[in-house]
């Protein structure tokens, strides 16, 4: 493996990954948590930067991806959920929420103009760029892996030096969210960066870069992803501690609602006049590389799937879908997305965990049945609680387990089936063995 490619792959991962929400749930915490802040961010980097890494090389684990990973429940479960997952990541909310929140707080805050007409110019102008970095994914890793990434590198390391020479911390109290279960306050806000869900196709943009660079061995292909995993995964850390740290110090004259604003008042404070346009070139870079990684991991798997369509008709297709619904607005965007995120986050994780055990202890069917089953069941009950649907009589039931008012009632549930599930086949003699190639 050619060292430079690997570099260059974990910088193209880490610009995958940090997206609109990655630049904006940190500052957010860092103002909330005050006192708690070290077990707020330790919480927020388990599922920010150590799901998705571990998500990454389950991905380089299996035979061919998200895809492989699910069919291990049910072939039509496999091809229903990947899809899902695609499509949410992709055209459906994660390419039109980037594309978004680059007009939103990018471009309107160097600009300061907004109207519909405005937002399809400057649409039509980010697709454009979008499809031209994406319909040669063999380029792609030079484009985001030598230029945007550093870029993006570049602009964000000039806020941070300033801020870490400017602004001193005094001591905060937590809000009520993060003074009693900091922890897993943080947790729950990584989680919500969708980094986990969008890793599993990520995973497979990696595998195709090393196979472009000549990687050809399972056993190489699995240590360079993890390589680039690790990478990524070491500048996501800085990055969230630093943005953070941000939000921490800051000092405030009025209240903020979220990281947007923390990170525009940063940027205000430190840079005066040049302080926009610092931080609408972030946003701007942020969300372009996101959008780029986005549509080639979708439209790389929907050419698999079907391959009468070309790679490059369907990154124009996930780029015209974009353009549309970003149309629609951030809210309207959020509004569609959110159950869908709520549902199939449980079971992305799941899948991840079940995938990297089962490459030590051999695969169980049940596990992962009895697994999928158990998660279905608090997924559709997150769903209901989203609508304000829920049946008193079922909440009561599923109150019982610990982590359920934090929203993570299906972890010990489903830990406990998956272990049962494991033990039956084992006992039958029906777990089948993988040879370790790490």
């Amino acid at each position: 493996m050619n060292k430079k490619n690997i570099l260059l792959l974990g910088f193209m991962l880490f610009s995958l990954f940090f997206g609109a929400g990655n630049l904006i749930f940190p500052p957010y915490l860092g103002m909330e948590s005050g006192e708690n802040f070290l077990p707020a961010i330790a919480g927020f980097i388990s599922t920010a930067v150590l799901i998705p890494l571990l998500a990454v090389i389950s991905v380089s684990l299996s035979n061919n991806g998200l895809l492989a990973i699910g069919q291990r429940v049910n072939p039509i479960f496999g091809l229903i959920f990947t899809i899902i997952v695609y499509l949410s990541i992709g055209a459906f909310y994660g390419i039109p929420r980037a594309a978004s929140v680059a007009y939103e707080l990018g471009f309107v805050q160097v600009f300061d103009v907004e109207s519909s007409l405005t937002l399809f110019l400057f649409t039509l102008g980010f697709f454009a760029v979008t499809y031209l970095l994406s319909v040669d994914p063999k380029k792609m890793i030079d484009r985001l892996g030598q230029i945007l990434t550093p870029a993006l590198l570049l602009v964000l390391a000039i806020l941070f030096v300033k801020a870490f020479t400017s602004l001193n911390y005094t001591e905060k109290p937590a809000t009520e969210n993060f003074a009693t279960a900091p922890f897993l306050s943080g947790f729950l806000e990584g989680y919500y960066t969708m980094d986990a869900i969008a890793a599993l196709a990520f995973g497979i943009v990696i595998i195709n870069g090393l196979r472009a660079s000549g990687v050809s061995k399972k056993k190489d292909l699995i240590r360079g992803t993890t390589y680039a995993g690790i990478i990524a995964g070491i500048g996501l850390t800085i990055v969230y501690l630093s943005l953070s740290w941000i939000g921490r110090v800051l000092t405030y004259t009025e209240p903020v609602d979220n990281g947007a604003e923390i990170l525009v008042l940063a940027t205000g404070q430190l840079f005066s006049v040049g302080g926009n346009l610092l931080f609408g070139t972030i946003v701007l870079l942020a969300c372009l590389t996101t959008c780029v990684g986005l549509t080639n991991a979708c439209a790389s798997f929907f050419h698999e799937i079907y391959p009468k369509l070309s790679y490059k008709q369907f990154v124009f297709v996930f780029v015209l879908i974009g353009l549309l619904i970003t149309n629609l607005g951030l809210n309207t965007i959020l509004a569609i997305a959110t159950p869908l995120l709520v549902f199939i986050y449980p079971f992305a994780i799941v899948l991840i965990l079940l995938s990297l055990v089962q490459h030590f202890t051999g695969e169980s069917k049940k596990m992962y049945v009895f697994s999928m089953i158990v998660t279905s069941i608090f997924a559709i009950d997150s769903v209901l609680d989203f609508f304000e649907l829920k049946i008193a009589s079922i909440e009561g039931i599923l109150g019982i387990f610990p982590l359920y008012g934090n929203g993570l009632g299906w972890v010990v549930p489903t830990l406990v089936v998956a272990i049962l599930g494991y033990l039956l086949d084992y006992r039958k003699g029906k777990i089948l063995k993988e040879s370790t190639v790490i």
